[in-house]
């Protein structure tokens, strides 16, 4: 079966719920308003793509090649990117709703997480290099084993990072969430001096 082959295109409004986007390489394309939701987009390759405004949670991305990606106002929950082709992983995420998804064992060194909800995420020994979260929340966003060194979380927020399991080295945190790094000891902090 010839696999598809398409650059330079853009997609609107396609429910892809109905029409399956064809198995292939899709390279320098834009989809805009489009439903990937519970769709099936293993073994496909996206380069230099942008998604805006879609609807993504709980498509199957089992072997799925995301390099260079921009997500822009997508709703992407319950994803599974440690399923995604690992090499070459790479994309940005800008106000996307992100609840539930797993990066479980990824690395995506530099990721750019702007203005997105990422609440009961998994980084679990995931590679978060340099990673940057700008004003996102991090509600029960799992870090265990997770490498966050020069990670930047200062603008973010509602995060709980263990330093004894996780690689904090030169990260950055501001006040007052840079409590969330004491949150396992229970322990009561006074503002006041």
């Amino acid at each position: 079966m010839e696999k598809t082959f398409v650059e330079d295109k853009t997609y609107e409004k396609i429910d892809f719920r109905e029409s399956p986007l064809p198995k292939g390489e899709y390279e320098n394309c834009t989809f805009n308003d489009c439903d990937f939701s519970n769709a099936d987009l293993s073994d496909i390759k996206f380069m230099e793509c942008s998604f805006n405004a879609c609807n993504i949670s709980l498509a199957k991305v089992n072997n799925t090649a995301f390099k260079e990606i921009e997500f822009t106002d997508c709703k992407m929950l319950g994803l599974l990117f440690s399923n995604c082709y690992q090499f070459g992983l790479s994309f940005t995420f800008k106000n996307c709703l992100m609840n539930s998804c797993s990066f479980y064992q990824t690395k995506i060194k530099k990721t750019i997480f702007t203005n997105s909800n990422l609440q009961e995420i998994d980084f679990t020994e995931c590679d978060l290099s340099g990673a940057f979260f700008e004003n996102c929340d991090l509600t029960g966003a799992v870090f265990d084993h997770t490498i966050i060194e020069k990670a930047d979380f200062r603008t973010s927020y509602n995060y709980s990072i263990d330093p004894e399991i996780n690689r904090i080295k030169r990260a950055k945190f501001s006040l007052p969430e840079v409590i969330g790094l004491l949150s396992k000891y229970d322990v009561e902090i006074d503002s006041a001096h």
